[in-house]
């Protein structure tokens, strides 16, 4: 009896790893988040138990004590448990709290990668998060950080680090981001883009500047990229016009 904690990657079916893919096909219980696309979920088996537990924004409903004792019933019940989670389970993705519930329960656990939207999001929109004259290092921070740590994001500090920002999780808090990253020293004009639903046919791509960054319309799911980078666009093909789409087997 294992739980796979396995990435789906950013969005498109046609993203997901070899091995994702094969354990969602063999799969007896997948439990599985709700921005999914349904196209990965076109992959699991026919017979597999398929529960969805989706959080929406400011809901209690599926609060992760109750996912983790979701996965631990799941674990004692069938051989092969696969948690699907968006982009990569270790990013932002509470994976590791997870993943020690399950131990502490004695049940086996393994964490299959996923490509994370933080690199993926910027790639469909032709951004490269690193780029020789641009910028040296890229920092993954999250734009909605849990109140009960007591650890309040230091967004001054960030400004300072001379590196790529990817904002994931940061749709709601452009004035908060704007305002504290300009006090911090990032100039006015630093270019912003925003990619929402990336590498899906919802994607949508919005380019702005850090001081006119409140005044944007951004939705979740978003990847926001600030810094020099978020300027260029050096591919010819965002990454959703070059996917396929999946037929499940036997379709």
């Amino acid at each position: 009896m294992t739980v796979h904690l396995v990435g789906a990657g950013p969005g498109s079916a046609d993203l997901l790893t070899v091995r994702a893919a094969q354990l969602l096909t063999r799969a007896d219980i997948v439990i599985h988040d709700r921005l999914i696309d349904p196209e990965v979920l076109a992959l699991i088996a026919p017979w597999a138990e398929l529960i969805n537990v989706g959080k929406t924004p400011g809901s209690k409903i599926n609060n992760q004590d109750h996912i983790n004792a979701l996965l631990v019933d799941a674990g004692h019940r069938a051989k092969t448990v696969v948690r699907l989670k968006g982009g990569d389970p270790f990013v932002f993705g509470r994976g590791g709290e997870e993943a020690r519930a399950l131990q502490a329960a004695g049940i086996k656990v393994t964490e299959v990668p996923g490509i994370t939207s933080a690199i993926a999001g910027p790639a469909a929109a032709g951004i490269p998060v690193t780029h020789r004259g641009y910028s040296s290092g890229f920092t993954v921070i999250t734009g909605h950080q849990d109140p009960t740590t007591g650890q309040p994001i230091n967004w001054k500090a960030a400004a300072q680090l001379g590196t790529t920002l990817i904002i994931l999780m940061g749709a709601s808090r452009t004035v908060e981001l704007s305002k504290q990253l300009q006090d911090g020293g990032l100039a006015a004009n630093t270019p912003v883009a925003a990619i929402r639903s990336a590498t899906t046919k919802q994607q949508e791509i919005r380019r702005t500047t850090l001081a006119k960054l409140p005044t944007l319309s951004v939705k979740a799911p978003s990847v926001l990229v600030i810094g020099a980078v978020a300027a260029l666009d050096v591919t010819d093909a965002s990454l959703h016009e070059l996917t396929h789409h999946y037929t499940p087997t036997g379709a």
